[in-house]
């Protein structure tokens, strides 16, 4: 797919805004995308991401417990010991498996979320921006409820309300 900037280039970053209900794409070359002002950033391939996070852990009882030490995943047979050194996982299934040993290094490598939130892109209007953080923090106030965090509860519907008014 060409850029649609320049229309020379190939495209390499993909955006999708979907603003009161309606999706739009832009295609760019990276190139224009920095003259655009579109933040772009390098990314690193995931098993090389992991191999570094691993590479600092100091001890193989961190990345495990000793129950998780022997866990094997019943579908392709892949081993945590084999993450340890491949970096990479079998099959699907390993996530599931290999959870509570996954879930630190996510936590990790993605700044403590372990779910996907989007991305924005640099140039997003200052209302779209807001209306996102309300979004979040509504999202963020169902769930300390429903987990009866009900201090962090009163903390986000207090920024709730002044985000509002």
């Amino acid at each position: 797919m060409q850029c649609q900037v320049c229309n020379k280039n190939e495209a390499t970053i993909h955006l999708t805004e979907i603003s009161e209900g309606v999706r739009t794409e832009m295609h760019v070359c990276e190139h224009c995308a920095q003259e655009q002002g579109i933040a772009v950033k390098s990314n690193m391939p995931i098993n090389e991401l992991l191999s570094s996070l691993l590479a600092v852990q100091p001890a193989d009882d961190e990345l495990a417990g000793p129950s998780e030490q022997n866990l094997t995943c019943p579908n392709c047979g892949f081993t945590l010991d084999q993450f340890r050194k491949e970096g990479v996982l079998g099959c699907p299934h390993d996530y599931e498996v290999f959870e509570k040993s996954l879930l630190p290094l996510i936590e990790k490598a993605q700044d403590g979320k372990t779910a996907h939130c989007g991305k924005l892109p640099s140039k997003t209007p200052r209302d779209a921006r807001r209306q996102i953080e309300l979004l979040d923090l509504r999202r963020r106030l169902e769930t300390a409820v429903s987990n009866e965090d009900y201090e962090l509860a009163a903390k986000l519907r207090d920024q709730i309300n002044q985000m509002e008014n």
